[in-house]
């Protein structure tokens, strides 16, 4: 009886090892999932697939490297209303090395792209003791709600499921419904992007064959089966973008005439076209941002920093605003949360030309508002220290009684 369960168990393994089980094995953690839907244009539409379109590459990258790359800090609230950079451990995780084998860029870059692509980000707490040493980013990870309404996170690795604890993973929900989970922005807009592969694949398709999308051969004569092969395999040795300007013999009352449509028609300009506004739409950037011009816009003038200030402010502001809530909920100890809080620092998205740039400074310098070391720091240059470091305002008018006082002391 022994033998005979070895037996059955060696060969239900040697079926799922065959790929017969109908489940799909896992032997390494994938970054990007590449289970998805089949949209109605016979596309499988997944977060690996769709980054095929270079719309979706190119929103995915300029948002998750603007935000990667903004500095952050920990902070103490003050009882006079300011604040104090708190230095230690968790700021140095947040913002310089978060793990061994990622940067602070890295890190947030790869988890602004799983919230864009997936919906959500998922890093497991690593812990020594009661103290959080690092964060490690967690793909083919599921949250789950146990039937004692407890919450779990389900991760699959090297082909095996883990269970970690609600309180063993960092996660980081983007736009939702209000349930704990983020909305993917791939599994929603299945329809969209399938259709945008499609026409990828349609326009690569008429590449292949020459830009010439088709013809009919006319016969006077009713071919037999046989001839309508042999025809067919003569013709298949023309096809092809490679073969483009060969000449094609045709005998026994034969002619071929082609259906003809323009290269703006066979390269589906005008959809594909359409399709970058829409990607853009589902990702919640603007088409100027990633080298687009929609019909009435333009590259360059005070309409695009305006276009550039409101995805700021309605895109990339919500996702800055979504992470720091969730860094000062489940990162900072309990007994600091009415205390310390972790700031992106939003004006390094602020760029200015020089002629602007020195004007900025030098009113915020003479109206005492930051001093010459600190325009200095926005320069990029060094501080000089001294009365440098000090405020300063510039007066041009001055009370009488100040000016008689002065007068009086001197």
């Amino acid at each position: 009886m022994r033998r005979f369960i070895k037996a059955a168990v060696r060969g239900v393994r040697a079926e799922i090892a065959a790929g017969d089980s109908g489940w799909m094995s896992m032997t390494q953690q994938q970054a990007l999932n590449v289970l998805g839907a089949v949209s109605k244009s016979g596309q499988n539409v997944n977060q690996q697939s769709v980054l095929q379109l270079s719309a979706v590459w190119a929103c995915v990258a300029r948002t998750s490297g603007l935000i990667g790359s903004l500095p952050g800090a920990l902070y103490e609230r003050q009882a006079d209303g300011g604040r104090k950079k708190v230095v230690n451990d968790l700021s140095r995780i947040l913002a310089a090395q978060p793990n061994p084998g990622q940067t602070g860029f890295e890190f947030w870059e790869g988890n602004t792209a799983q919230i864009l692509l997936q919906g959500n980000g998922y890093n497991e707490k690593l812990m020594i003791g009661g103290r959080l040493v690092g964060l490690r980013p967690l793909f083919n990870a599921k949250r789950r709600i146990k039937r004692d309404g407890k919450v779990v996170f389900e991760v699959r690795e090297n082909g095996r499921l883990r269970t970690l604890a609600a309180d063993q993973v960092f996660h980081i929900p983007g736009f939702g419904a209000g349930d704990g989970d983020g909305l993917s922005a791939v599994r929603y807009g299945v329809q969209s992007l399938g259709s945008a592969l499609s026409a990828d694949e349609a326009a690569g398709t008429v590449f292949a064959n020459g830009l010439t999308v088709g013809g009919v051969i006319q016969s006077d004569q009713t071919l037999s089966s046989e001839q309508r092969a042999d025809l067919q395999t003569l013709l298949s040795t023309f096809i092809g973008s490679k073969k483009a300007g060969k000449t094609l013999t045709l005998e026994a009352g034969l002619k071929y005439q082609q259906i003809s449509m323009n290269p703006e028609d066979a390269q589906l300009l005008e959809t594909r076209r359409f399709q970058v506004d829409d990607i853009c739409r589902w990702f919640g950037t603007p088409p100027i941002v990633i080298g687009h011009a929609s019909e009435g816009t333009t590259m360059w003038g005070s309409g695009v920093e305006s276009i550039m200030l409101a995805w700021r402010t309605m895109g990339i502001n919500p996702l800055l605003r979504r992470i720091e809530a969730r860094i000062n909920r489940d990162l900072i100890p309990a007994n600091k949360r009415d205390v310390w809080y972790w700031e992106w620092n939003r004006d390094a998205m602020m760029q200015m030309d020089s002629k602007a740039k020195s004007e900025f400074l030098s009113k915020m310098v003479s109206v005492g508002i930051i001093s010459r070391d600190e325009a200095r720091v926005k320069l990029n240059e060094e501080r000089r220290g001294g009365a440098a470091d000090e405020l300063m305002a510039q007066t041009a008018m001055a009370g009488l009684e100040q000016l008689i006082t002065k007068a009086s002391e001197t």
